[in-house]
C-alpha cells in the first residue's frame, strides 16, 4: 500500500508543477518586451496586466456582458500598444496618464465633447486633454494624456501672454496645438 501511495503521490505532484509551468510560461511573453523599460513604464504595463486579469475573471464568474468584455480588453490592449510606443520613441521612464475612449464615449471625458472628425494629433483639449491619436484594437479608441499641472499652468501662462495660438471652432473650443507628449520635469518647482 505505501508503493501505491507514494506512486500515486509522484504523479499528483508530476501533473501539479507541470500545470505550475504552464501557467507561467503563458505569462513569460507579455513580460517579455518590458526588459528595456524603466521601473514607472513596467509598473503601468503591470498595471494593465493587472486590469485584463481583473475583467477576465469578472467574465468568467458571468459579472459582465460579453460586450463589456471585448471592449474594455480592446482597451486595455490599445493603452498598452501607446504606452510601448510613447516609451520606446521618447526613451523616457515617464508616461503621462492615458485616456482611451471610443468615439461614443467621449461624454465620460468631456462634458461638451469635440467633434472626433475635428481632433488633430496634439490638440489640447479644454485645457485638460492633449489628443495623441487614434489606436486601433478591433475597434478604434481615441487616446488622450491629462495634462499635469506643470503643463497646464504653462498653457495658461501662455494664453495669458497671447503667445499661444488658440484655434477655437464650434466643436473643440480651448484646444491649442501642441507636442504629443512632454519631458518629465527633473527638477523640483
Amino acid at each position: 500500500m505505501s508503493k501505491s501511495y507514494t506512486k500515486d503521490s509522484a504523479i499528483a505532484a508530476a501533473i501539479i508543477l507541470s500545470i505550475c509551468l504552464s501557467a507561467t510560461g503563458s505569462v513569460q511573453p507579455q513580460r517579455g518586451d518590458e526588459d528595456g523599460f524603466g521601473p514607472v513604464v513596467r509598473a503601468y504595463l503591470g498595471y494593465l496586466r493587472t486590469e485584463q486579469e481583473v475583467v477576465d475573471d469578472r467574465v468568467s464568474r458571468h459579472e459582465v456582458s460579453p460586450t463589456y468584455y471585448r471592449r474594455n480588453s480592446n482597451r486595455i490592449r490599445a493603452l498598452r500598444q501607446v504606452a510601448i510606443r510613447i516609451a520606446r520613441e521618447t526613451r523616457n521612464d515617464y508616461l503621462p496618464e492615458l485616456e482611451a475612449v471610443a468615439r461614443d464615449e467621449f461624454r465620460l471625458l468631456f462634458e461638451k465633447p469635440p467633434l472626433p472628425q475635428t481632433l488633430r494629433v496634439g490638440d489640447v483639449i479644454r485645457g485638460t486633454f492633449r489628443f495623441l491619436g487614434t489606436e486601433r484594437s478591433s475597434e478604434v479608441f481615441y487616446i488622450f494624456a491629462r495634462l499635469d499641472p506643470y503643463e497646464q499652468a504653462e498653457l495658461k501662462e501662455r494664453d495669458a501672454a497671447g503667445k499661444g495660438e488658440v484655434r477655437e471652432t464650434p466643436q473643440s473650443l480651448g484646444s491649442t496645438p501642441a507636442t504629443a507628449t512632454r519631458d518629465r520635469r527633473a527638477t523640483p518647482p
